[in-house]
């Protein structure tokens, strides 16, 4: 019975995260927003010893995956199976305890949600109508909103999607964009006539508003109910819940052929589905029974479907219990920037996981350390470095390993008795006492922010009980308060032990090792009684290493890589200029010269002095490119082509007789106009 279910009504527990996209890995935004707090939930809720399902699983239908396929040139089903097990091993391995990882595209899924749309279809819980979609003429199909690119109405961005402006950030319609364009195609789409199923969330609007804005208002996070009474408030509408596609799961019902289930109605029946690939028979106990609680872990952008559309979807059916919370989490952000897939603006697990073996903890930590429970947040090297080494190195690891070197040095690295005790210790075991329910409290109000900081407190309550009591002192006048010290700290270690392991699995395992503690129930921590005297401790080891600078730059450059990158490929020559006549052009005198000499020009830091062979008797040319020759030397002997006609003109006190060509690159670099082959000095260009 977990502290905030003092009635103990609650038996079992179903634990959802969002399923995240098969066409891509997860990054860090991923695990910040849903995964590592959906983890240290049910793992807390498995060491309480209450009956936990944790259900996660790859999405694996919808356009996003389409469009990868269509670029890549192979199906759907080559991208999924490849993202799938990229995600579902990289989560293992930073130990993401789901008791299932499936997918969309298996056979149990496919066969759960065509049998859900197909009851709630047969009690008129939807309304079928005809509505104007684009279509793709050349490519004969419909167009799905992310298959059609535009100009958003409200930035101007030129290549806004049929559903979202991504400079802007506002949703959109197809219907919306003006000038509109099939990706596939790159023709211009037309409207016709297409028939879809809706919901009509406007008919659920009354018991939404009492279930959220009344029933909910005290007990869900603040950004969830602002959300969810933003879009109440502005007045619910039907929406489709199958489209036109021939990738997922198909619409089982006559006349729709084409048509698959919307991603947003397929991929929250995952959860069911899921379950019963797990539990069989026994399935419905978790979604079905009144004792169960069910809770939802997602990011901000899916706040609309699993507090407003998946209980909707719920309560049509009417055998299904609704969420008791949907502790949804902001946007991480990467070094100040938004993270971007598109733009690879991320660090991705499975890339961490191979640059840092053995450092899951780390990560887990700084991530619900940072965590944006209330607000958008930031990730920066430097401070995932911080936290290592001020934090993990410097409070948590050090008291562990203070305690575990100086009780194999004075006592042959077994558990002393307690002998004397004075206040303090009970000072100690007053304090120690308060952490497993303040820290538990923390977590089941989801919290975890709170929750990591009260557990370091328990770290530092050990550092600092060692700080004052001094054992590598008093060994030498009191080697029986010496033995009630360690012993003390040792306790002290073993909580942490088991405290820990919500938010650090691997270092707890690591503990009770060093310890030889078992595993114990969250119920058990709190006490000094947790090593029993003469225990055999293992061999000191370091929890937490320290990571050097070295190690944070190359990531920070790996980053500063991809921004570079990022910028070329943003790249576009700029605009041509109004066309002139060709009698225009030939009044421009452009001819080709050989540097005799170039210098820089003193108090001038971006000009450059030529001397050129003109063939007519030689002139000087002052040029703006010092930045990109710092050797100027090196030009000499060096063709280059000028314009030979321009009035001089005086710049820094030198006389400049033309001006010398060169070319803007993408990267904003100016590089030298030079002939092919070596010409004549003088020599003509037209």
């Amino acid at each position: 019975m977990t502290y905030t279910d003092k009635e103990g009504k609650n038996k079992r527990y179903t634990v959802t995260s969002a399923l995240p996209y098969a066409n891509g890995p997860v990054h860090i935004g991923h695990l910040a927003g849903v995964y590592v707090p959906a983890d240290i939930y049910a793992r807390y809720l498995r060491s309480q010893g209450e009956d936990v399902l944790f259900i996660g699983g790859s999405d694996e239908h919808g356009v996003p995956i389409t469009i990868k396929a269509r670029k890549e040139g192979v199906t759907p089903q080559d991208i999924v199976d490849r993202y799938h097990e990229i995600i579902k091993k990289s989560f293992a391995e930073l130990g993401i305890s789901f008791d299932i990882y499936s997918r969309t595209s298996c056979e149990e899924h496919h066969r759960t949600a065509s049998e859900y749309f197909r009851n709630l279809y047969e009690k008129g819980c939807f309304i079928e109508k005809e509505s104007m979609q684009y279509y793709d003429e050349e490519a004969h199909q419909f167009l799905a909103d992310r298959y059609i690119v535009g100009t958003c109405p409200h930035c101007g961005n030129d290549h806004a999607y049929g559903d979202q402006c991504e400079a802007c950030g506002t949703s959109l319609n197809a219907t919306d964009l003006i000038n509109p364009t099939s990706m596939l195609s790159g023709a211009k789409p037309v409207l016709k006539p297409t028939k879809h199923w809706f919901l009509p969330l406007d008919k659920d609007e009354p018991w939404l508003r009492q279930w959220i804005l009344e029933s909910h208002k005290n007990d869900w996070k603040t950004n969830v109910y602002g959300q969810c009474k933003s879009w109440i408030d502005a007045g619910l509408q039907p929406r489709a819940v199958t489209r036109d596609l021939d990738w997922g799961v198909k619409v089982p019902v006559e006349g729709a052929d084409g048509k698959v289930l919307y991603v947003w109605f397929d991929a929250p029946i995952g959860y069911i589905s899921f379950t019963k690939q797990l539990k069989g028979d026994d399935w419905e106990k978790w979604w079905k029974s009144q004792d169960t609680k069910l809770v939802h872990f997602i990011g901000k952008d899916n706040i609309v479907f699993h507090c407003i559309i998946f209980p909707s979807m719920l309560k049509a059916d009417g055998s299904y219990i609704l969420p008791a919370n949907v502790p949804a989490n902001e946007f991480l952000n990467l070094e100040n920037d938004k993270i971007s897939t598109s733009r690879n603006w991320a660090v991705w697990l499975h890339e961490y996981l191979a640059d840092f073996p053995g450092r899951q903890d780390v990560l887990r930590y700084t991530l619900c350390s940072n965590a944006p429970e209330t607000k958008d947040n930031n990730f920066t090297w430097k401070d995932f470095q911080d936290k290592n080494n001020n934090e993990l190195v410097a409070i948590f690891g050090n008291f562990v390993n203070r305690t575990l070197v100086l009780t194999h040095k004075f006592f042959g690295g077994k558990v002393p008795a307690v002998t004397t005790t004075t206040d303090l210790e009970k000072q100690v075991a007053d304090e120690l006492a308060k952490f497993p329910e303040s820290i538990g409290t923390s977590i089941e109000t989801y919290r975890f922010r709170e929750a990591l900081a009260e557990f370091m407190n328990l770290a530092r309550v050990g550092n600092k009980y060692l700080t004052e009591t001094e054992p590598w002192k008093q060994i030498k006048t009191n080697l029986e308060y010496t033995q009630t010290i360690l012993n003390t700290a040792l306790q002290i270690c073993a909580n942490l032990a088991v405290l820990c392991e919500p938010f650090m699995p691997f270092t707890a395992e690591m503990m009770r090792k060093l310890l030889n503690l078992g595993k114990l129930q969250w119920q058990q921590a709190g006490t000094l009684d947790l090593l029993a005297d003469g225990t055999e401790l293992a061999q000191p080891e370091f929890l937490f290493e320290k990571i050097e600078d070295s190690v944070i730059e190359a990531q920070v450059n790996k980053l500063l890589e991809t921004k570079k990158q990022n910028e070329l490929n943003a790249w576009a020559p700029a605009p041509v200029k109004e066309k002139v006549a060709f009698d225009d052009f030939g009044k421009v005198d452009i001819r080709v010269g050989t540097v005799l000499e170039c210098t820089k020009v003193p108090k001038a830091d971006k000009l450059l002095q030529f001397k050129i062979d003109d063939g007519m008797g030689g002139r000087t040319i002052v040029s703006g490119i010092a930045k990109y020759y710092p050797e100027p030397e090196k030009l000499v002997g060096m063709q280059v082509c000028f314009i030979a006609n321009f009035e001089p003109r005086k710049l820094k006190g030198v006389e400049s007789q033309g001006m010398i060509l060169s070319a803007e690159d993408k990267d904003g670099r100016l590089v030298l106009v030079t002939p092919s082959q070596l010409v004549a000095c003088g020599s003509n260009i037209g």
